[in-house]
């Protein structure tokens, strides 16, 4: 009983995952009929004929995502309403059945297709959880009926990078619940998408436990095996639309990858997190909620937190009922892309002299971590489990953050980690702490108070195995003349 350390050290991401984490923040679509009632969880007796946007674009939402510097748009294909944004052959309740582009379109085609056209990556949300269908609540039709709707998708709208599933599970129309065939849906994704992600209620990309931007301080990739039934469990899934669900953080599940959890463990998987919340209180559009929307410095507290802290940040953005972003959303996205791309457009540290204590080999020498390149790293010999490692920046530098990224291709491994600061010229060096911090994984963000120094010393006190490195950057968040 227990996973080792040096078990948990060799887990590492599958391609499709390393691809994922790659894409760091993106976009969640929620739109459907809701939208037009005001709603956020439709009854599913809702006439299609109210889904009428009048000024549709989803080159208008790609444009947005890709100024906030956003790589993909998850659209919610379905929502718990039944209603479907696509002309399914295998039900009434969708487009075909509204006045939208006379009965004629297809709004799952024309994201997709302006996220091709774009650059951006293509996802779907599909809810299992149908209170429109009849069939729901007789299991076997119902899943029958599902698996026949999610082959639509994965088959007709070209890469898919991520299906998105939650796990709300209550009445249908019929007074009847529903158990979900998961294993089927999964090898269906597998068979028709193999290199998509299955999220959430999924084995691939875990929820990070709440719809309020919450973070963990210390964010585990590698985690017990376990945890893929969580969010599959009937008794956990949301089944009341009472506000609540969205604000609950569970902090006894704050500490998920510990070695003391995995100690109890009987199996460790990767299993990274994701951190899900809307631009608004809302899921959909409301107008009320026009002056509401997160403000510019509300949402870089998000990306900083969830990118820099071992998670994605999958950021909702509701259209309104003409079918476009709101102009106030669309200048939040537009401040937030500038702020990023100001913030982290220089990094102070490139090609900057790094010397190591130890490591592997030269090919994995400590030069590696400022050479910008992911692929290339540091790494300890086999078995150490500290090192040091000094950065030389030069002149004096004025910076207040520095990233962190390990190979997570070797796996994760640093479990604590401390920086300091020597503005000496000389070989005495004065050094004085920075920051102290717990684990790195794919990007870990130090926000620091504004710190002027020539170099930079990275402490590694305690890892699993022989810990890497493949980046060092240091980044000044507000512009410096000069």
């Amino acid at each position: 009983m227990g996973v080792s350390i040096q078990e948990a050290a060799k887990i590492s991401p599958s391609p499709r995952q390393l691809a994922w984490q790659g894409l760091e923040f993106y976009a969640f679509v929620h739109f459907t009929v809701n939208t037009f009632t005001d709603m956020e969880w439709g009854l599913g007796d809702e006439s299609p004929s109210l889904f009428a946007p009048s000024e549709l674009d989803a080159e208008q939402w790609v444009a947005a995502c890709q100024a906030a510097g956003m790589k993909g748009l998850i659209l919610t294909c379905k929502h718990h309403d039944g209603f479907c944004l696509w002309p399914s052959a295998y039900t009434e309740h969708s487009v075909k059945s509204s006045p939208w582009r006379g009965g004629q379109g297809d709004l799952v085609r024309e994201v997709s297709d302006a996220c091709r056209k774009a650059g951006l990556k293509f996802g779907v949300y599909l809810s299992p959880w149908d209170r429109h269908e009849r069939s729901y609540g007789d299991s076997p039709t119902y899943n029958a009926f599902f698996l026949n709707q999610l082959r639509e998708l994965l088959t007709n709208y070209g890469e898919v990078f991520s299906v998105w599933f939650d796990g709300a599970c209550g009445e249908g129309p019929n007074g009847k619940r529903q158990v979900y065939d998961w294993d089927a849906y999964y090898s269906l994704i597998r068979e028709l998408q193999p290199n998509a992600v299955i999220s959430v209620c999924g084995p691939d990309v875990r929820w990070c436990g709440n719809e309020a931007g919450h973070t963990r301080t210390s964010e585990w990739s590698v985690v017990p095996a376990a945890m893929q039934d969580n969010e599959k469990i009937h008794e956990n899934s949301q089944q009341v639309d009472d506000g609540e669900f969205a604000k609950r953080v569970s902090s006894e599940d704050e500490d998920l990858g510990s070695r003391d959890v995995l100690a109890r463990a009987a199996q460790a998987i990767w299993y990274p997190a994701e951190t899900n919340t809307s631009i608004r209180p809302g899921w959909f559009y409301h107008a009320a909620e026009d002056d509401r929307v997160k403000t510019t410095d509300q949402l870089m507290e998000l990306y900083e937190r969830t990118v820099g802290g071992n998670s994605t940040f999958l950021l909702n953005l509701p259209p309104d009922t003409r079918g476009l972003l709101h102009e106030n959303d669309v200048a939040r996205l537009r401040e937030l892309g500038e702020r990023i791309r100001r913030t982290y457009g220089t990094d102070l540290a490139a090609g900057a002299a790094v010397r190591g204590s130890a490591e592997k080999d030269e090919p994995h020498g400590a030069q590696r971590i400022t050479d910008g390149d992911r692929s290339t790293f540091w790494q300890a010999p086999e078995g150490v489990e500290q090192a040091e490692l000094v950065i030389e920046l030069g002149d004096e530098r004025t910076f207040d953050r520095v990233v962190l990224a390990e190979n997570i291709c070797e796996g994760q491994r640093i479990e604590r980690f401390r920086l300091e600061a020597s503005s000496s010229s000389s070989g005495d060096e004065d050094w004085r702490p920075l920051y102290e911090g717990t684990v790195v994984g794919y990007k870990k963000i130090c926000r620091l108070a504004e710190t002027t120094a020539r170099r930079l010393r990275l402490t590694i006190d305690e890892s699993r195995w022989s810990p890497t490195l493949s980046g060092f950057g240091v980044y000044r968040s507000t512009a410096v003349e000069g």
